[in-house]
């Protein structure tokens, strides 16, 4: 699931999945703009089969963040 998160993530950044980490940040690091951080989330939730709500993404801020939270909702769902 983090190999193809990172994967989906690399489409939206020049930057290569293996060069990302957990710490690397959405915003600071990646460059996302917010537009392109929401469109992301829609495609995470597709690909993963998973809900966000928008209280979630208020606690995202690296990529550690996002796979805590994919793999909690998969748990969940």
């Amino acid at each position: 699931m983090e190999e193809q998160f990172k994967d989906i993530l690399a489409q939206y950044t020049s930057y290569d999945p293996e060069d990302m980490t957990d710490d690397t940040r959405f915003r600071e690091d990646l460059d996302l703009s917010s537009l392109d951080f929401m469109t992301l989330l829609g495609e995470i939730e597709d690909t993963f089969d998973i809900e966000f709500v928008e209280s979630d993404a208020e606690g995202i801020f690296t990529i550690g963040d996002a796979i805590d939270l994919i793999r909690r909702k998969m748990e969940n769902e």
